[in-house]
């Protein structure tokens, strides 16, 4: 496996924090209701330069936390993905309309999320603004909050629909520009201790980061159940965290910025199974 240990002096204050121990991903399979098997681990795409190989974040998680993503009777976010279905189905906004009076049902949304972000129209566009946009033009309704548990419970529901699907996001095209953008944010220094989400997902992914084990920052299971948090958490909201942790001054959920961050981060695990909802600590 190529992936850089060293840590540059700018990001020093991590050495504080990353203890030398290593604890590699586990060799656990995720079998989802004894009959889904995830892609957990597979060859990393072309356009990544550092790392040979891809993991689930499922495979940094503890056997208890792990446990509880492998059958939906455990799995704490199907609460709000049955809300979800209520949701889907009550007439909301000036419109008289509900999600189910121009779809079917939300199987009509499988393969969506494996596919998202995409370029619609020259904008780039995630889950949660077609959703707005669905509930602003179509239903003439109020749009949802970013990371309230309507919304992600709603990307939750959509991106189950999707679950056991290898991620596979375009990145060319009328995409690039976006993509290297996001790329360019990933690699990015910020805040006061000088981190970039490279450094603790690219370079130390496998060490301890004080009681966590580093992942590669995954998002192929968001929104994901966090138990910390003891709710469904959007992308964007984890994004925030992570810069926030480094002492710096944040993009806002719903910022181009960090619509370009999802796609480049997405596209990192093109090719492991889209897991929507997953659990994590």
């Amino acid at each position: 496996m190529k992936k850089a240990i060293a840590i540059s002096s700018g990001a020093a204050a991590l050495c504080l924090m990353v203890t030398p121990l290593l604890a590699e991903p586990d060799d656990d399979s995720l079998v989802i209701n004894e009959e889904l098997q995830m892609v957990t681990e597979t060859e990393a795409p072309d356009h990544l330069e550092y790392v040979n190989t891809i993991y689930s974040g499922w495979r940094f998680r503890t056997d208890e936390t792990q446990a509880l993503q492998l059958d939906d009777f455990d799995n704490p976010a199907m609460l709000t993905v049955d809300a979800a279905i209520d949701a889907f189905n009550t007439v909301d906004g000036s419109e008289g309309k509900s999600c189910a009076s121009c779809h079917a049902g939300p199987e009509d949304f499988a393969g969506l999320t494996a596919s998202m972000p995409k370029v619609i129209d020259g904008k780039l566009v995630v889950m949660e603004d077609l959703l707005n946009n669905h509930r602003a033009k179509a239903m003439g309704a109020e749009p949802w909050k970013w990371s309230g548990q309507e919304m992600q419970g709603m990307v939750a529901l959509i991106g189950l629909q999707s679950r056991g699907m290898p991620v596979d996001v375009a990145i060319d095209g009328e995409a690039a520009p976006f993509w290297e953008k996001g790329k360019e944010i990933y690699y990015t220094r910020y805040g006061q201790l000088e981190l970039s989400c490279a450094n603790c997902h690219e370079d130390n992914y496998g060490n301890m980061i004080r009681a966590d084990h580093l992942s590669q920052g995954q998002i192929n299971g968001f929104p994901t159940y966090r138990l910390k948090q003891a709710k469904l958490i959007s992308k964007h909201n984890r994004f925030r965290g992570c810069i926030r942790d480094t002492r710096a001054e944040t993009f806002a959920e719903g910022s181009d910025e960090f619509r370009a961050l999802e796609l480049y981060v997405q596209s990192r695990g093109n090719g492991l199974s889209v897991e929507t909802p997953a659990v994590r600590q």
